[in-house]
């Protein structure tokens, strides 16, 4: 059992998570952020210090250090300027670009800044500059533009460090200049602003942080209610739809199975029976009889509650359907699921059809023994992919296509259903399915859940 001091940071980290960003929602902040905001603040900026440079001084005094660090930064202000109108056609055109070559610019375009930034503030007071504040805005900036986590805590700390630096620099300058030492300032007097400052920014970095946690978590809260709600209000629209069908439809179908009885009893009489042509009508009625009962299938839809299921624990709960552990086997079960998913919003009998039907599939291809292969993972957009693979005889080419077909099987004692059955409930919720094989390498049967789709009702 781990230590409670474990737990608790784990729960900690736990509740810190957020899930990635969808790429489009992700590339909207960054042009919102970088191209909109970002580049004509920064035209202005740098238009303010071209003036500066050209029309006054820094300062009164003239100090031999402080006019080495005014040529330093004035040299490094026109490589400044060459590396924002990179970024800025980087960030013009990020549409076309790949994303990730957008965020690494967005990263080295704070770095930048927050550098830059530490080089004016060491020339315009040090610890005491007003700007300062620059790097406040710098760490709120990068909480709009870079996704929450790691990458986003470890940018704004790298950003503290920044002024860190200007306190260096501050220092420095102090005990290297001899005028700072007529005034009599030491590096002590630094000491309390310089770690007020830092905290302001570090809380800064954590509560840009934590708001985000907050507005992302109340975000997916009211989306899943949404979906919850939507979900549930199509399965019943299609349970009363196929109800209203079926009924509109077995009625016609009673009067005709009435009539074809009436009939073979009047050509009985008369001795001028058709019975050819009645039996025709009986099988007919039959069949579409049944063709409607399947249908009304559809009507229990409604009656069923879409709910919130954990992709692991329904695995192991169709596992335990199919293989039964007080039913040895010789069959081995492989299973690798990714640490996290998110919650499926489906009804559980759907999601248990699906994967207790896959599952029997290939403990009826391997027979006595074999192994079976079950891997979930998520993907980066919250879709959710499962594969049953097994080491079977697999499928030969030309059965593949019609597998998912119903009442089409290739089993002695098979109904031909389950797998249309499969098909059916992953297209109902807006997924697919698609089956991988080769004769004497086993099977590859792999469903996909989106991450929000509205349900397929209509059958192709």
């Amino acid at each position: 059992m781990k230590p409670s001091h474990e737990l608790w940071l784990k729960r900690l980290f736990t509740s810190l998570e957020i899930p990635a960003l969808d790429p489009p929602r992700l590339l909207r902040r960054i042009e919102f952020m970088e191209r909109n905001i970002m580049l004509p603040v920064k035209a202005v900026f740098i238009g303010m210090i071209l003036y500066s440079f050209q029309s006054t001084r820094w300062f009164g005094l003239t100090l031999s250090m402080q006019d080495v660090m005014a040529e330093t930064v004035q040299l490094v202000f026109w490589f400044y300027i060459l590396g924002n109108v990179l970024f800025a056609a980087i960030f013009w055109a990020a549409e076309r670009l790949p994303l990730a070559l957008v965020q690494w610019t967005v990263v080295t375009s704070s770095l930048v800044d927050g550098l830059f930034i530490a080089g004016l503030a060491s020339l315009s007071g040090g610890l005491d500059s007003t700007l300062f504040w620059l790097f406040v805005t710098l760490i709120i900036r990068n909480a709009v533009s870079v996704p929450p986590g790691f990458s986003q805590l470890f940018l704004n700390v790298a950003i503290s460090l920044c002024f860190v630096l200007v306190g260096v620099l501050d220092i420095f300058v102090a005990s290297n200049d001899e005028t700072f030492h007529a005034l009599d300032v030491t590096p002590d007097d630094w000491g309390e602003p310089f770690l007020l400052r830092l905290t302001v920014l570090l809380l800064t970095t954590v509560c840009c942080y934590g708001a985000q946690v907050l507005l992302e978590r109340q975000r997916l809260a009211v989306e899943e209610a949404g979906e919850f709600a939507a979900r549930e209000s199509q399965l019943q629209s299609a349970g009363r739809l196929a109800a209203e069908f079926a009924h509109q439809i077995k009625n016609p179908l009673a009067v005709i199975n009435n009539a074809a009885f009436s009939l073979q009893r009047a050509l009985r009489e008369n001795k001028t029976a058709a019975p050819g042509q009645i039996e025709i009508i009986q099988e007919e009625v039959a069949r579409a009889d049944k063709v409607i009962t399947q249908i009304m299938g559809y009507a229990q839809l409604s009656e069923g509650r879409v709910e919130k299921l954990n992709v692991t624990e329904e695995l192991d709960r169709a596992v335990a359907q199919v293989f039964p552990p007080a039913v040895p086997v010789k069959i081995k079960i492989h299973r690798e699921y990714a640490p996290h998913f998110p919650p499926l919003l489906m009804q559980r009998g759907h999601l248990s059809e699906i994967l207790a039907n896959l599952l029997q599939n290939a403990r009826d291809a391997l027979g006595d023994n074999g192994n079976i292969f079950i891997i979930a993972d998520c993907h980066r957009d919250h879709s959710v992919e499962i594969s049953v693979r097994d080491d079977g005889p697999g499928i030969a080419p030309d059965k593949i296509e019609r597998i998912f077909e119903a009442y089409y099987t290739t089993k002695e004692k098979g109904s031909g259903l389950g797998l249309a059955i499969v098909k059916h409930n992953v297209e109902l919720y807006g997924g697919s399915v698609r089956v991988e094989s080769e004769l004497g390498k086993g099977a590859k049967f792999t469903v996909i859940f989106p991450a929000k789709a509205l349900m397929k009702l209509n059958p192709k």
